[in-house]
């Protein structure tokens, strides 16, 4: 059975647009969530989110690092097409270029067709005036331009290296405001549920959650600490603690959009910005994180294995999804703006410069998904062609460490990513570094 109805409209009924609401969290691991077959993990909103509708085995974010990710979620292009790599720095002058100015984004083509566009949580996409998400299609806006803040006093802080930064980071459209010490999660979570009390059935919106969480910096209240053992190793009870906050927030949006009468108009997409992370700077002890979960996949954020951009994803639309169905084939982040646009507007044309497409058809069996795709992160590159993978410049990690320039899997046989086949597939390796070396040149990329 195809996880999409076949005869179903784009819209949810005929006179009515669907209203959306868009989460993202932050450093969240496939592993960090009950529904993809971790037990110890107490997901049971996203769990059931996962059983109303679409849920995906095998989503790619663009990029294994939060600004490039979030690019191509806003942008359906590839991150370097869209202008932002990496991480944008964080600084308290407010003035870091990140999306472009009159960028396509899909909030402004959601709100040029009526929608009522608000964002909550980690921007990131640039804290200068023309990047902000007023300036990108939001109408309204509650959250934060920099990479993480404190989860108390939202702050930024780099410590560790003269001269360091700490500065506080917190806005309510383009004021300034202080909400300390409320634990950010459930700060965004009020302002979330709000927002969809205000909400009707007279005009469509857009609802774009980005959390901070599960990200450093690690904290959770006792209460949601409390969820599991004691005898937990401390920095993975702690990052699930936080997970299971991000989860209890879920639970009272779609509790609310049922109490609105807008359950049935709304549909809603999940997903994290990349995987887990093996940063020192994440753990209680200084060493390398072992709090997330990308398993099974190999390796971490920052990294161009499947640990660093293979990322829980879920995708609920009423009368459109089919309820409890998995798709367990490649698709991307930068497909969700023509898909958004697709379902707002089916008429509509998608921009002509789109990296992305709409995965509706894709669902529906009409048409396949990416023949290629491709990934970049400071000097590696990979691409995916089928069930190969071809990694150039290979990431190494403390207790993964690597030496090799070129690293070839099958996906298939090998989901880990342990084998390097490049050995025994030299002319597979030669076609797939063909791929990259175009695609570098598309991107105005330099070769790595």
């Amino acid at each position: 059975m195809l996880p999409i109805a076949a005869t179903a409209s784009a819209q949810t009924t005929a006179d009515r647009r669907p209203n959306f609401v868009v989460i993202v969290t932050d450093d969240q691991g496939i592993g960090d969530i009950g529904c993809y077959g971790h037990p110890e993990v107490r997901t049971p909103n996203l769990d059931r989110l996962a059983g109303s509708g679409v849920r995906f085995t095998q989503w790619y974010a663009n990029a294994p690092i939060c600004s490039a990710s979030r690019a191509a979620i806003m942008t359906g292009k590839y991150p370097d097409r869209a202008g932002v790599q990496g991480a944008l720095q964080s600084q308290p002058t407010w003035d870091v270029p990140g999306l472009r100015e009159g960028e396509t984004t899909f909030p402004r083509l959601l709100r040029d067709r009526g929608y009522r566009t608000a964002a909550f949580g980690k921007w990131h996409l640039g804290s200068a005036q023309h990047s902000r998400p007023m300036a990108q299609g939001f109408d309204d806006f509650f959250g934060w331009y920099s990479g993480w803040l404190d989860g108390y006093s939202h702050r930024y802080y780099q410590l560790g290296g003269p001269p360091g930064k700490i500065f506080h980071d917190l806005w309510r459209n383009d004021t300034e405001v202080f909400e300390e010490p409320a634990y950010m999660t459930e700060l965004l979570g009020r302002e979330a549920q709000s927002f969809l009390s205000h909400q009707n059935a007279r005009q469509p919106f857009l609802l774009y959650l980005a959390f901070g969480a599960p990200h450093y910096s690690m904290m959770a209240p006792a209460k949601y600490l409390d969820r599991f053992p004691k005898t937990m190793e401390r920095d993975r009870r702690t990052h699930l603690a936080m997970v299971a906050a991000v989860d209890d927030v879920v639970g009272a949006l779609l509790g609310q959009l049922k109490k609105q009468g807008l359950e049935d108009d709304t549909v809603i997409w999940f997903q994290s910005d990349n995987g887990a992370t093996r940063e020192a700077r994440a753990s209680s002890y200084g060493k390398p994180y072992n709090g997330g979960s990308n398993a099974p996949y190999r390796a971490w954020k920052q990294g161009l294995f499947d640990g660093g951009m293979h990322v829980p994803a879920m995708f609920r639309a009423p009368g459109i999804t089919q309820p409890g169905l998995v798709w367990n084939r490649p698709l991307m982040s930068m497909d969700l703006l023509p898909t958004f646009l697709a379902l707002a507007d089916p008429a509509a044309k998608p921009p002509a410069d789109l990296d992305g497409r709409s995965i509706l058809p894709v669902l529906r069996g009409t048409r396949p998904a990416h023949e290629y795709m491709f990934w970049s992160f400071e000097n590696q590159r990979a691409v995916r062609y089928g069930d190969w993978k071809l990694i150039l410049n290979p990431p190494s990690y403390p207790g993964d460490e690597l030496t090799g320039k070129v690293w070839l899997s099958n996906l298939e046989a090998d989901p880990g990513e342990k084998n390097n086949a490049a050995a025994a597939e030299p002319t597979r390796v030669q076609q797939l570094t063909e791929k990259i070396r175009a695609w570098e040149q598309e991107m105005k990329l330099p070769p790595r």
